[in-house]
């Protein structure tokens, strides 16, 4: 059973910084485009960053432009999602996941194959 594990999350002012990971143990992420994904309650699912499989497409949210920056590490099995200038409407559980394909079909998929448990992102003074 593939599980993605992604950390980072906390609590944070506003205008502050934070960066996430995603990793999947025994699951080789190289081959595959990852997606950010976030959920506030009562709001529906959101994606928020996308990054194909060697970086040759980069997919982001208008909501998050200019703010967070995707990267990999393929050495390090990593994906991550660095957050700056946070807002209170980032609040949410952010998840990665991919629906193990290499390229990406824009900034969220329509279905995803695997999923962490996702790490809670708090934006509040």
């Amino acid at each position: 059973q593939v599980q993605f594990v992604e950390s980072g999350g906390g609590l944070v002012q506003p205008g502050g910084s934070l960066t996430l990971s995603c990793s999947a143990p025994g699951f080789i992420l190289d081959y595959y485009a990852v997606t950010w994904v976030r959920q506030a309650p009562g709001k529906e699912r959101e994606g928020v960053s996308c990054i194909s499989s060697f970086e040759g497409m980069i997919y982001y949210a208008d909501s998050v432009k200019g703010r967070f920056t995707v990267s990999r590490s393929n050495a390090e099995n990593t994906v991550y999602l660095q957050m700056s200038d946070l807002e209170p409407e980032d609040t949410a559980v952010y998840y990665c996941a991919t629906d193990t394909l290499s390229n990406c079909r824009g900034v969220s998929s329509p279905r995803y194959d695997y999923w962490g448990q996702g790490t809670q992102v708090t934006v509040s003074s």
